[in-house]
């Protein structure tokens, strides 16, 4: 049995900053490469039906390189002239994903496990999933409403046997989502949609898992166990059956507790650089994991949307604030005309202020907002330098 080599000794401020370049906060970014390099990069975007100040699919680009237009966003996600090679392709990995269209050789494992499980609680009627199949056959890409209709009734969970006749297309593979209209899904038959040098399942479970764990470790730079099994929601008997292959290398890392993993490139060079100044979105791989915000970064947060209003702490759609290399504060925003309302804002102390203020500010230009208007801080000293300085930035 081989001995694996001794684990190389991170601080906690190293592995933060580890962290914070591995997911594209710290140093210059690649504008070149853009939207599509970011996805690229980070190997997941996730997903969601809210819409605050923009989709959380748009927040996490603009979040690492800054007023990116919108539909420039749209664009290198989701393939816009028709024949082109798509970019992307939708799927389950940490969540509902926008996933580079190169990573559909890994998810082999996983449709071969939705063939594999029992169907849904959803009965289809005989026949519907093929009828499915041949209407995408014959008419070309179409939405759920194209196909027959999405819904049986207003319920949004009340899908017709058409929509869980697609949806379990999509998940066993045979149908892709590689482009969206407005917030609707675009099916399309993978045979026809995914790169013939793409579209196959040669690969076995394990060599699937270990390049899935291979890619989380790059994307989050270092990471325990737990952190790297979550980003593509595998199970932790997952990681440790490949970790070793996966081209990581143990670290330990002060004050975790725990053991780590990094990227070996990670290690090479210190990371130095500008660290951005951003609103970050609840869905941000940064912090979608909540054991691990709180392990870097010493925060703690929590998504208040589905929660009950007067339970709520922070607000509706509370954003962590990223400046420095920290988290400095959350603001739960709104937008009402041109203005971007901040509903809520938490503040780490006065030294906050500024970067709040510049978070708000430039967010608000990026959605075309005009001004901005705080209604309450939970220190209340704090919100007349605030105010201030938003007065200052606006003029």
């Amino acid at each position: 049995m081989t001995t694996p080599p001794p684990a190389t000794e991170l601080s906690a401020a190293e592995a933060r900053r580890i962290a914070l370049r591995a997911q594209g906060f710290l140093g210059t970014p690649d504008r070149r490469a853009g939207v599509g390099g970011v996805l690229r990069h980070l190997g997941a975007v996730q997903l969601d039906t809210i819409s605050v100040l923009a989709r959380s699919h748009e927040l996490i680009p603009y979040a690492r390189l800054g007023a990116v237009g919108r539909t420039t966003v749209e664009n290198a996600y989701w393939k816009s002239t028709p024949g082109a090679r798509p970019h992307a392709f939708e799927y389950w990995s940490h969540a509902a994903c926008i996933l580079p269209i190169e990573e559909w050789p890994h998810f082999a494992f996983r449709r071969r496990a939705y063939r594999d499980r029992p169907h849904w609680n959803h009965t289809l009627p005989t026949g519907t999933y093929e009828q499915v199949i041949e209407q995408l056959r014959t008419e070309g890409p179409l939405t759920a409403t194209e196909l027959g209709g999405a819904k049986r009734t207003s319920e949004w969970w009340d899908w017709s046997s058409t929509k869980v006749a697609v949806e379990r297309a999509l998940m066993y593979g045979e149908v892709v989502c590689v482009e969206r209209r407005g917030w609707k899904r675009v099916y399309d038959l993978a045979e026809r949609a995914v790169p013939a040098d793409l579209l196959h399942d040669e690969l076995d479970d394990t060599e699937c898992l270990r390049r899935l764990v291979g890619l989380a470790g790059r994307s989050l730079g270092v990471g325990t166990r737990a952190d790297i099994a979550d980003y593509h929601r595998l199970r932790g008997e997952q990681v440790d059956a490949v970790i070793a292959g996966s081209g990581l290398v143990p670290v330990t890392v002060e004050g975790w507790g725990k053991p780590a993993w990094a990227d070996p490139a990670a290690l090479e060079t210190p990371p130095r650089g500008r660290h951005r100044t951003t609103l970050l979105s609840p869905f941000d791989s940064l912090v979608w994991e909540r054991a691990r915000t709180e392990r870097i970064f010493g925060f703690t947060h929590r998504l208040e949307a589905y929660v009950p209003k007067p339970k709520r702490i922070h607000g509706y759609f509370a954003m962590p604030v990223l400046a420095g290399g920290r988290l400095v504060g959350r603001v739960d925003p709104a937008r009402e005309g041109r203005t971007l309302v901040a509903r809520q804002i938490t503040l780490d102390g006065p030294k906050a202020v500024p970067a709040v203020a510049q978070a708000l500010i430039e967010a608000a230009s990026w959605v075309d907002c005009t001004d901005v208007r705080v209604e309450r801080v939970d220190a209340p000293e704090l919100r007349v330098p605030l105010t201030r300085e938003l007065a200052r930035a606006l003029d």
